[in-house]
C-alpha cells in the first residue's frame, strides 16, 4: 500500500538528527511494548509480514504523529482483535472480560534469548530457476497495491542492475494477508541515485534494494 510509512526519498520532513548516546529505550513502557509484541508473536497467530502491515496500515496523521513503539502497540492491538484474542472492550478497560482463546503455548521466559538468537527462517527450496542473474538490467514495476508490499515507492518504474541473487524466500505481499507463502526468488538490485532522483544527485551514488522477482521485469541493456 502507498502509506505514510513509505518515506524513502520524500522531501520536506527535515534532516534526520541522530541522538547522541541514544538509549535503547526512552521510557519503561517501551520495554513492555517490545516484550508484549514478541510474546504475542510467539503464539503463532500471524507472520512477521502481517505484524509489519498492521503497524503500517494506518491513517497518515495517526502514523506520522505516533512514536515508534506507539505504532508497535497499535499494530499489536489490531492483530489481537482481528484473531479474536482481544476485544475492543478489553482494550478500553485494560482487563480480560472473557476466557482466553486457545493458542500454542506461550514463550517461556527462559526460552526468549534462544528464540531471538535462532530467529525464524524465511528461505524456501527453489521450485523453478531464477529469472535473472547478476548483471542483468531490470525495471521495478510501477505498482500501487492496496495491500502490503515491500517494494519502495521511489524505485517503482525505475531501472537498476542485479547485484546479487539471494535465493528463494517467502513473498511478504501474500504472507501479510494469510494468502500462503508463495515463495519467490529475491534479488539485490542496485539503483543509480540519478536514475531515482535526477541529475543533481552525486555521480556514483546508489541505493541497493532487495526486490522479489514479482516486482521486476527485464530492462534494455
Amino acid at each position: 500500500m502507498n502509506g505514510a510509512h513509505d518515506l524513502g526519498g520524500v522531501m520536506g520532513f527535515g534532516p534526520i538528527a541522530a541522538e547522541k548516546d541514544e538509549p535503547v529505550f526512552h521510557a519503561e513502557w517501551e520495554k513492555r511494548a517490545l516484550a508484549l509484541t514478541l510474546a504475542a508473536g510467539a503464539l503463532g497467530e500471524w507472520s512477521i509480514d502481517a505484524s509489519r502491515h498492521a503497524r503500517e496500515a494506518r491513517h497518515p496523521v495517526d502514523y506520522l504523529t505516533s512514536s515508534y513503539y506507539e505504532l508497535w502497540i497499535k499494530g499489536l492491538e489490531r492483530l489481537l482483535a482481528a484473531r479474536g484474542l482481544l476485544s475492543a472492550e478489553e482494550i478500553a478497560g485494560g482487563r480480560a472480560l472473557a476466557a482466553p482463546k486457545p493458542t500454542r503455548p506461550p514463550l517461556a521466559k527462559h526460552a526468549v534469548a534462544g528464540a531471538l538468537a535462532a530467529g525464524t527462517p524465511y528461505d524456501r527450496p527453489a521450485t523453478a530457476s531464477a529469472r535473472f542473474v547478476v548483471g542483468d538490467r531490470v525495471r521495478a514495476l510501477n505498482l500501487n497495491p492496496a495491500g502490503h508490499t515491500r517494494l519502495p515507492r521511489y524505485v517503482r518504474g525505475r531501472s537498476g542492475r542485479i547485484e546479487r541473487v539471494h535465493g528463494v524466500f517467502v513473498f511478504p505481499d501474500a504472507s501479510a494477508h494469510g494468502l500462503s507463502e508463495r515463495p519467490q526468488w529475491l534479488y539485490g538490485v542496485r539503483f543509480d541515485a540519478r536514475e531515482l532522483w535526477g541529475a543533481d544527485e552525486r555521480a556514483g551514488a546508489a541505493v541497493f534494494v532487495d526486490a522479489w522477482e514479482g516486482y521486476l521485469e527485464r530492462a534494455a541493456p
